[in-house]
Formats: C-alpha cells, sequence, structure tokens
C-alpha cells in the first residue's frame, strides 16, 4: 500500500496512542491464570449499586431504540443533586468524551494548552489533535505548580487541564491557592477542571469545583460516573458550567453520546446513596492498611485523595510490575509518567489489597 501518512491530520503522526492498564482478560490469555487481581486503572473493585444492576437489566428488553440524545432524566437528575440549572450540564461517553468535547469546541490551530506534567495524558493528546500546542509544567511536591503555571499563560493561552485530585499522584490543590490562580485568569482563557476523583476527597481544604462556577469564570468542571459509582464499563462522564461553554460543548456532541443502559445505571447509581457510603468505607480501611504494609516495607508513597496510591520501590518499576503479573496482581508502571522507579495502586477490595501485600513481600524478600 502507498504511504498513507501524507494523509494525516497535522500532529497525530508523532502522537503516542494512550495506554490503558492491562485487562484482565489479557493476563488470563496470556500467562493461563484464572484468578487475577486488577489494581491498575482506578476502578471501584466493589462494583456498582444494586439498584443499578436492577436497572440495566430492566433496561434490556429496550436496547433496540435509541437512546435518549439529552440525557434528559439523567441531567434532571445531576443538576437537582449539584443544585445547578439542567442547562449547566451536559453528558458523555465518559469523561474521555467530555474532553474531547473541550477540545473540538475550544482549540484552534495553534492556540496554547497548560497541563501539569505529569498528568492525565488525554489532555495533551486532544490538544496535539486539534492542533494545539500542549504547555507542560513540571508538578513540584507532586501536586501541582499553580504558580509556574500562571507564569506560562500568553497571549496564545487558550486552555488550561487541572486534574485534582491529579492522576497519576493523588494530590490536591486547596482552595486558597486555586482561588488566587483563578483571580490571576483573563476572560479569553478557559479552566477545565477534572474532578473524576472528587467523591474520595476527605481533605476539608480541597475547592468543590461545582462552587466555583459563576457568571465572569470560563470554569468547566468535569465529573464522572465511572469510580465511586462502578460504571466505568458503561463509559458515563458529564461536564458542568456555565450554559453559554455547555451550548458551544453540545455543538460537537456526538448524535447520541450516551447509551440507553448507561442512562439507567446512573440514574439508579446516582440515588443510592447508602451504597456510595459503602464503598468509600471500604476505601478508607484500605487506604490505611496499605499505609501501614507501605510503611513496614519501607516502599516510600505519597498521601492520596484519590482512590490510588502513588508509591515509588526506587527500583525498577517494570521489575516489579512484571514479577506482580505473573502472579497474577496487575499494577500500573510509571514509565508511562517518566517515573521509572514509581507505580500507580488501586486502592481494591481488602482481600485484593491483602494479595498485593503478600505478593509484593514475596518479591521484595527474593530480592
Amino acid at each position: 500500500m502507498k504511504d498513507v501518512t501524507k494523509l494525516a491530520r497535522k500532529g497525530i503522526l508523532t502522537l503516542k496512542p494512550y495506554v490503558p492498564g492491562k485487562p484482565i482478560e489479557e493476563v488470563q490469555r496470556e500467562l493461563g491464570l484464572k484468578d487475577v487481581t486488577k489494581l491498575a486503572s482506578n476502578e471501584n473493585s466493589n462494583g456498582p449499586s444494586p439498584e443499578a444492576i436492577r436497572a440495566i437489566e430492566a433496561e434490556l428488553d429496550t436496547i433496540f431504540r435509541y437512546p435518549d440524545p439529552s440525557c434528559t432524566l439523567l441531567r434532571n437528575a445531576v443538576a437537582k443533586k449539584l443544585g445547578v440549572g439542567q442547562e449547566m450540564i451536559t453528558l458523555a461517553n465518559g469523561c474521555d468524551n467530555i474532553i474531547y468535547m473541550i477540545g473540538a469546541a475550544f482549540i484552534n490551530q495553534g492556540d496554547e494548552v497548560i497541563m501539569a506534567e505529569p498528568t492525565f495524558p488525554v489532555y495533551e493528546s486532544v490538544t496535539r489533535i486539534m492542533g494545539g500546542r500542549a504547555v507542560p509544567v513540571k508538578l513540584k511536591h507532586h501536586t501541582h505548580d499553580l504558580d509556574g503555571m500562571a507564569e506560562r499563560i500568553g497571549p496564545k493561552t487558550k486552555l488550561v487541564f487541572l486534574c485534582n485530585p491529579n492522576n497519576p499522584t493523588g494530590t490536591i490543590v486547596p482552595k486558597a491557592a486555586l482561588n488566587r490562580f483563578l483571580a490571576g485568569l483573563t476572560d479569553d482563557v478557559i479552566l477545565a477542571l477534572d474532578e473524576a476523583y472528587f467523591d474520595y476527597v476527605s481533605e476539608k481544604d480541597y475547592p468543590d469545583g461545582i462552587s466555583l462556577l459563576r457568571d465572569d469564570l470560563n470554569l468547566i468542571a468535569l465529573r464522572t460516573f465511572s469510580k465511586i459509582y462502578g460504571l466505568a464499563g458503561l463509559r458515563i462522564g458529564y461536564a458542568v458550567a456555565h450554559g453559554d461553554l455547555i451550548g458551544l460543548m453540545e455543538r460537537v456532541r456526538e448524535p447520541f453520546p450516551v447509551n440507553r443502559v448507561a442512562q439507567a445505571a446512573a440514574l439508579a447509581a446516582l440515588a443510592d446513596e447508602k451504597h456510595v457510603e459503602r464503598v468509600l468505607r471500604q476505601h478508607e480501611e484500605g487506604r490505611a492498611f496499605l499505609y501501614r504494609q507501605f510503611q513496614r516495607l519501607k516502599v516510600d508513597y505519597v498521601p492520596t485523595q484519590a482512590n490510588f496510591i502513588f508509591v515509588n520501590f526506587k527500583r525498577d518499576s517494570q521489575e516489579i510490575y512484571h514479577a506482580l503479573l505473573k502472579e497474577g496482581v496487575i499494577i500500573r508502571p510509571g514509565t508511562i509518567w517518566d517515573y521509572p522507579t514509581s507505580a500507580r495502586i488501586t486502592i481494591g477490595t481488602m482481600d485484593e489489597n491483602r494479595r498485593l501485600i503478600e505478593k509484593l513481600e514475596g518479591f521484595l524478600r527474593r530480592r
């Protein structure tokens, strides 16, 4: 076949595809394992609400029908829960899709987009696909360097992505620091505040993005049903912003952005607050357990406000990753973020956490 690279959109030829955590099914096939624990993708190992499962089952008879393109029932339920108008919300096929909508709606050729390094890699991918220029700013003490990011804002800056809590480090930007940063933003710069792990935060000094929304601020807050609600496989996320910004995003929205089953499941999950409380209790117990075990094993870690922990083994994390993989435990090595001795580990169920520590300790003792 002839060389088709000349047909490609500018910027994508040097783009590295997003590499997700290794799927359980792939490990089972490759290594012949039946029992595999995945702690690589920040999923909610407790699973979704039983009410969401029942809603999925009830919706199966209608999957031959197109879904409501406006997600009316779910949109209204989210708006009521957050105390905002329904015109301030748009839903999509996961937060990844929301990020692409932001890029398609606002990033022009040559626009600069500021983001942390490391952070969620889809920000850079979307920027480059749209012809923008990614402007990375190194983390300071594992969290966003807002002063450094503010210094990089210039006449070509269109957008700032801020992941709070940050992925992969689990750290947060506190209220006072974010307010200072917001005060310095001009009206031609948009802040996309990714709060995918919002529900796990226990720090009182955390700034809730929804409470920061106002008419004179170009702020878009991102939330998801993939984490605390355990619906990652159904792909459903949403953005909250001033209605004018949402209107522009919806101009680039897919015709049917969220499938019927996902809408029904999310609506039921949103109403089941007791399940969320159970998940948070499990999370807090698991986090405390892993902190103790990492301390005992002399493994450094970054205190987290998310459902994962960023650890530093002070040795090649790929070696540990492959050793644990053979034992049926999947973690996320830090090489993807240029942290070769570190890894990101999801806080799982207590059984999963204990299995991780058992296999990790066995490896460390052998070495």
